[in-house]
């Protein structure tokens, strides 16, 4: 027996005994307004919140965002001006203005909003446009993260985020900069 084989077979022989994970409290907060709480927490890391019916959802986006001349809308509410599926390179989206995309569920207590590839397309989309519109169901709001991933399925999915918010930094003399390494702005349309 070699000196590898000694020494592997040391380990083995002196594992730790197992031991069960231990359970976690699920830190639920009752008597919260999930909806107030994730427009709120979202408005405080410069995000806007904004409560449509969704048969206005197309009139009142392109009403706010009427000076964006390309939009690549993944949504049949609103429609886009370039279709996403023309595009093979992601380079090829840097002169988008808005994006328009679903979320799959959002997180009131830091106003995170699950996307994965199927909500993206291009996983640069949601960082490479000037201003982000993300529909979401009002109704598909935990509470934290705790929540958050007990609902995550990732199985069948090859990449996913929680985006929270426009891009910021406030590493430059310590002063908050908005939109310093992706959108300008992060408007959420809760229907």
């Amino acid at each position: 027996m070699n000196s590898r084989d000694k020494i592997l077979n040391k380990i083995k022989d002196n594992k730790p005994e197992f031991v069960p994970l231990p359970e976690l409290k699920d830190f639920e907060r009752e008597n919260i307004d999930l909806k107030e709480k994730f427009k709120t927490t979202l408005a405080s890391i410069g995000g806007q919140g904004v409560e449509v019916n969704k048969d206005k959802l197309e009139e009142v986006i392109l009403s706010q965002y009427a000076d964006c001349k390309v939009i690549v809308s993944l949504t049949p509410e609103v429609k886009g001006s370039l279709a996403i599926s023309q595009i093979t390179d992601p380079h090829d989206l840097k002169a988008v203005d808005l994006a328009i995309i679903k979320g799959q569920f959002g997180v009131a207590e830091n106003a995170a909003i699950w996307l994965t590839e199927k909500e993206l397309f291009h996983r640069a989309l949601g960082f490479i446009t000037q201003h982000l519109v993300i529909i979401l169901d009002k109704n598909e709001i935990v509470w934290n993260m705790h929540q958050a991933y007990k609902k995550l399925s990732i199985e069948d999915v090859g990449y996913g985020l929680f985006l929270a918010g426009p891009s910021k930094t406030a590493d430059i003399e310590q002063a908050l900069v908005i939109g310093a390494h992706g959108a300008r702005s992060l408007t959420v349309y809760l229907i």
